[in-house]
């Protein structure tokens, strides 16, 4: 519709200084340090979502960071759609590497560089603008809820009680997520399905205190060469991951899908020169886009043990640490994988050190069907404004909350993801492409249109 395009382009420098407003509150939901920035960015959100016409907006508490729920309800015999996407942020860390502020957002070539850019906030921030579009224009086709939390950074520990607790709260007939990436403009795509997560950690202790490595080495073991062999023995020569029965649940794609997936433009030299690697590894008989996509895979997340200060210190170390997470696929249950992943790291543990491991949090993949309302309506939507149809694709990412709400709202989710893998999501120099940003304001109202016209 012309008349929200117009008031887009009329208002946009708006939404984009709103979002910056957003992006400088430091909210990272891992830090106990940034409790006061989360709570102070869920009144903003809240406060954003009132200015943009919702009948309804509240912080509402859990056991850990609030929720922001909202609601424009038009009339309740129409659709309601759930918007549920998520305000906290991953930590900014190593400083170092950004080339700007990770919350002093700045604008270059076109893109906007701050923590939370793509993940999740612009994203978020595209519903809370078309809402205002729809409002403003007296447009708007559906009832429309917003939930948007303050954990899912940190595996949404208290959202499902949450979720079961409001039920009729958010009693709705679809939901909608944006906190994925599309292939690109030119190329618009749709997550059709998200991997699952098991995320643990392993201690390794050897001797009861540091040691002198020139007195004690070759005498005692040392936690970071066992943790390292053990870690490697995990995958074998074509990459495959050795843990036993890890793939025992793993439903293996039929051709026909894989040859859909495939549909998916690939240049692997542009692939590596984006992440500047001379060549790629992976699990053998399968593409990038499929190891990434419909395969598990085992990853170290992060690794440290004795002296990483500056300068040298000769220490045979008392511990190593890592943590360690798989991403999983459909049929895959992360309460097994993580009992599997516990139990493996404590049985090859080598002579001379103990293991301990602990599971961190974990979460379910979820697929959703192609020919459901919702995907349908989207793929209308993303056929409106970019003038072509949006190719389904399975996103390598988590979110751990899907399975939660379909089980707990018995409906379905559609995924509509305005990033690109190429925003340094987790990473230094996080940015979302304007062009994607205000791209994804001006579709989402389509979805309402079209799945309310269902």
């Amino acid at each position: 519709m012309q008349v929200w395009k117009d008031y887009q382009e009329k208002n946009k420098d708006r939404f984009l200084d709103e979002l910056k407003d957003l992006l400088r509150i430091p909210s990272i939901s891992a830090n106990s340090a940034n409790k006061e920035d989360m709570r102070k960015c869920a009144e903003a959100v809240k406060q954003r979502l009132l200015e943009a016409g919702a009948g309804k907006a509240e912080v509402m508490e859990t056991a850990g960071h609030p929720v922001v729920y909202g609601e424009k309800i038009i009339d309740p015999s129409k659709p309601t759609v759930l918007v549920y996407g998520h305000y906290d942020v991953q930590p900014p860390d190593p400083l170092n590497l950004w080339t700007s502020g990770p919350f002093e957002p700045v604008v270059k070539d076109g893109k906007l560089y701050a923590r939370g850019s793509a993940d999740d906030k612009g994203q978020v921030y595209m519903h809370v603008k078309a809402l205002e579009i729809m409002n403003k224009t007296n447009s708007q086709p559906t009832n429309i809820k917003f939930l948007i939390e303050g954990e899912e950074e940190v595996g949404s520990p208290n959202l499902e009680k949450f979720v079961a607790d409001h039920k009729d709260l958010l009693k709705c007939d679809v939901i909608l997520i944006s906190d994925s990436a599309m292939i690109s403009l030119d190329t618009p795509s749709m997550d059709i399905g998200m991997r699952g997560l098991a995320y643990i950690q392993v201690e390794v202790t050897g001797p009861s205190r540091d040691l002198h490595s020139g007195v004690y080495g070759g005498a005692v073991a040392n936690p970071i060469t066992m943790l390292a062999r053990m870690i490697a023995s995990c995958h074998d020569e074509n990459n495959h991951i050795t843990i036993p029965g890890f793939y025992d649940d793993v439903i293996n794609v039929s051709d026909d899908e894989r040859k859909m997936l495939g549909q998916a433009p690939y240049n692997e030299n542009e692939y590596k020169a984006d992440l500047g690697v001379q060549s790629l590894w992976g699990e053998k008989g399968f593409s990038t886009n499929e190891r990434t996509g419909i395969r598990p895979t085992l990853e170290l997340n992060g690794i440290w043990g004795g002296y990483i200060q500056e300068g040298a210190k000769t220490v045979l170390p008392s511990k190593a640490y890592a943590k360690i997470s798989a991403r999983l696929v459909p049929n895959q249950s992360s309460e097994k994988i993580t009992a599997m992943m516990l139990e493996h790291f404590k049985k090859i543990a080598p002579e001379g050190v103990t293991v301990k491991a602990e599971n961190l949090h974990g979460g379910e993949p979820y697929m959703t069907p192609i020919g459901s309302k919702g995907y349908q309506a989207a793929s209308q939507a993303y056929e409106t404004t970019f003038g072509k149809k949006p190719i389904p694709v399975r996103g390598g990412g988590s979110i751990p909350i899907c399975t939660i709400l379909e089980r707990e709202l018995g409906v379905k989710i559609v995924f509509m993801g305005f990033g690109l893998d190429s925003d340094n999501l987790h990473s230094p120099n996080e940015k979302f492409d304007l062009a994607n940003f205000y791209k994804g304001i001006e579709t989402i109202p389509y979805f309402h249109q079209f799945y309310a016209q269902q």
